[in-house]
């Protein structure tokens, strides 16, 4: 690990200092990249700290991991397996994303039959996944979808029967599609949802349900043994990890739903930051500078959490898929080559929509006694067609919080001072596409990469989730006896 005590020991000069020093700060620390303006400038990363990361990331081989993840060489040493997320939107290793461009082309195909009519009268597309399997295209849809979908979608998580009675209680079972989304086809929450889904299409006159299912999987044959026909399998690599998955056949209800060119968009503008990130100096990065940041108030100023708010309603799901994304990514407390670390790994992401978010929870970011670095997202171009004020509103407002951040105010009543000096990012989107919001989600992909490089951790594997698994299977197949006794009163609790 590299000596962070050297970064702590520089100069660190307060968001006005800076701003004061510099006044191309603004252009210097903002990048215009696929419809996204990524401002940073309001971030303490002055050119001593820039300079100090640089050295880092060349002591931690940033630009040789980058190459290697390129490239298809192993970059997840547990599981010894490469990361192919990038080939779904056609770089890196060549022989990946050929085989990625005929698997699309076989989803292409199952779409362009299905819209035809050759599995009958289809009006719904029923969704089953969890985890990554469920996140992506659920963030889709909403952030999509809301007004032109071909079909009603809606995506269950959940093993709670409550999430599936909701999703299905507008269906009719007879002109609805299954799409079962497990990367093993074994995850124990989706089969079951699959089941009650197919019990309910039998119980609503469908005499063949296994034949309106569609599987979208790494492990074709365990799809095969469930008794789904090979032509409605659309299998994807299995070195696609679960929450690096939309851009495979995992995105099935972003491609069907909106429409192929639609989901061809959303790989186009991924690809776009994919080029931007591959290409530029690390110091015109921004996956890279934004990784920067983050590293500097988790490892020198001690924050503990980073707080992303939508201010558009469109993408209300994006705090939910980027606590996935970063905290199962990077939430580990080895170093990639298994040795304890000494140093904190992820912040906690968390989040919510503007303006609900600032009548909520932005007390404790104005004045609150812990440093919360914010990112604030917001698109030029509203999602509807109200008067242009609730537009324009929303973005005095965005705007208004990281200024009130970072500005404070004194004031003799202490009750009403703000201390300022707070950090934020401010991210503002030509509009919501399906290009900006593949090259938005590619972009935090990248992020949370360049993060696990600089901390030399591995962000491609997730065995923290292993447990819990284990000990409700063990739940389940020997009663409340063996365990702590809580646990066990809890069981006799809820089951005698």
């Amino acid at each position: 690990m590299p000596n962070w005590n050297a970064l702590k020991s520089l100069n660190h000069h307060s968001l006005a200092e800076l701003f004061e020093s510099d006044s191309d700060r603004v252009s210097k620390m903002t990048i215009e990249i696929a419809g996204l303006r990524i401002d940073m400038s309001k971030t303490h990363l002055a050119d001593e700290q820039l300079s100090a990361f640089q050295a880092i990331a060349k002591e931690m081989d940033l630009l040789g991991k980058r190459e290697a993840l390129l490239a298809g060489a192993v970059i997840n040493p547990t599981e010894e397996r490469s990361a192919l997320h990038i080939a779904e939107r056609g770089l890196g290793n060549e022989q990946a994303v050929a085989e990625a461009k005929v698997l699309q082309g076989r989803m292409k195909a199952l779409i362009e039959a299905i819209d035809a009519g050759a599995m009958g009268d289809v009006e719904h597309i029923l969704h089953v996944g969890i985890g990554g399997s469920a996140l992506g295209p659920k963030l889709l849809m909403d952030a999509l979808g809301r007004e032109d979908a071909k079909y009603d979608i809606a995506i269950v998580s959940n093993v709670d029967g409550a999430a599936m009675a909701e999703a299905i209680k507008d269906f009719d079972p007879q002109k609805t599609l299954l799409a079962v989304a497990s990367k093993t086809f074994t995850t124990t929450e989706t089969l079951m949802n699959a089941q009650s889904a197919m019990d309910w299409m039998t119980e609503g006159g469908v005499s063949d349900a296994l034949g309106r299912v569609i599987a979208l999987t790494a492990n074709p044959e365990k799809a095969l043994e469930f008794g789904i026909d090979e032509s409605r399998i659309l299998p994807f690599n299995e070195n696609v990890g679960g929450r690096y998955s939309l851009w495979c056949s995992i995105g099935f209800p972003a491609a069907i739903g909106l429409g192929w060119d639609a989901y061809t968009e959303i790989l186009r503008g991924a690809a776009a930051m994919d080029a931007h990130f591959t290409n530029s100096d690390i110091i015109d990065n921004a996956p890279v500078l934004a990784a920067f940041a983050d590293l500097y108030y988790t490892q020198v100023k001690g924050a503990q959490t980073r707080a992303i708010f939508a201010y558009d309603e469109r993408l209300r799901l994006l705090p939910d898929y980027l606590q996935q994304l970063e905290m199962e990514s990077n939430g580990k407390s080895v170093t990639s080559k298994g040795e304890p670390l000494d140093y904190v790994s992820s912040p906690i992401t968390w989040g919510g929509v503007g303006t609900d978010a600032q009548h909520a929870v932005f007390q404790l970011l104005h004045q609150g006694t812990h440093l919360i670095p914010a990112e604030f997202i917001a698109s030029k171009t509203p999602g509807h067609d109200f008067a242009p004020i609730h537009h324009e509103t929303l973005l005095t407002h965005c705007f208004a919080q990281g200024a009130a951040l970072m500005a404070g105010r004194d004031n003799a009543d202490k009750a009403r001072a703000y201390q300022g000096n707070r950090p934020s990012v401010t991210i503002l989107v030509d509009d919501v596409t399906p290009a900006s919001l593949g090259a938005l989600i590619a972009y935090y992909e990248h992020r949370v990469f360049v993060n696990a490089v600089l901390l030399a951790i591995n962000p491609f594997d997730q065995y923290g989730v292993e447990l819990g698994k284990e000990i409700a299977k063990k739940i389940s197949n020997e009663g409340p006896s063996g365990f702590d006794p809580s646990t066990s009163a809890l069981m006799k609790a809820a089951f005698d």
